[in-house]
């Protein structure tokens, strides 16, 4: 049976991905920083294990890593999941608020690929989640693009580092509604060239075959899914 650590597994797409890893059969270590959030999901499913964890604490992340290696003794899949979305003003930002959102959304990604190295399997792989919003930016979100950005790039390096072993690939998704997908206008559909928002199956389904052998050739590669919307000249 394969292992799977998802960070941020408890909601949203982190959730998704945890769901279709225990779907294929994996057993799955979600991490998650929301204890009520973690004790819902481990309650509703039997084939995932939750640990309560801030990730963009290192010393959390390798107590954590503890814990998974005397469970199961290796990883097969990590996705490195974890973020938190921040929007402010620079000249309002604190350093504080700018350093958190980039110990959560990046540093995370190398705590835990580093914490894992130790446990990861032959043809072991990484996922990483940045957002299109590493490639295009509105104001104010210096912090959350910076942390998105630095995870396309550390995908790429990372990619070269652990090779051939270990794959490591990312996702850069667009509008994933996670809540109230059913209370989306129609405007909000028709302005994708793909004619519809993203659900969080959308990248689940992408995740596992990132994940899997079926993408063995794959590896440094970022996957935009956004329906099309990077990809749309807009003028006003």
């Amino acid at each position: 049976m394969k292992t799977a650590i998802v960070s941020g597994g408890a909601q949203g797409i982190g959730k998704a991905i945890a769901l279709k890893l225990m779907k294929e059969g994996c057993a799955v270590v979600v991490l998650d920083s929301d204890v009520e959030q973690l004790k819902a999901l481990e309650a509703e499913n039997s084939g995932i294990f939750g640990l309560l964890c801030d990730v963009g604490n290192p010393d959390e992340v390798n107590d954590a890593m503890a814990k998974i290696e005397a469970l199961y003794g290796k990883v097969d899949y990590l996705v490195n999941n974890a973020g938190i979305s921040y929007f402010e003003p620079m000249d309002s930002m604190s350093i504080d608020t700018w350093n958190r959102v980039l110990a959560v959304n990046l540093s995370s990604v190398f705590y835990l690929s580093k914490a894992c190295l130790p446990l990861f399997s032959e043809n072991s792989a990484i996922l990483n989640i940045a957002s299109t919003r590493a490639l295009m930016s509105e104001p104010g979100g210096e912090a959350y693009g910076a942390s998105k950005g630095g995870i396309v790039a550390l995908t790429h390096a990372m990619a070269n580092s652990l090779g051939p072993k270990t794959r490591v690939n990312c996702i850069s998704p667009g509008w994933i509604e996670t809540k109230h997908y059913e209370k989306l206008s129609e405007t909000d559909h028709k302005q994708h060239p793909a004619g519809r928002v993203g659900k969080v199956t959308d990248i689940a389904e992408a995740a596992f075959f990132l994940l899997s052998e079926s993408s063995g050739f794959t590896t440094g590669q970022n996957l935009v899914i956004d329906g099309g919307m990077t990809k749309k000249m807009i003028y006003e």
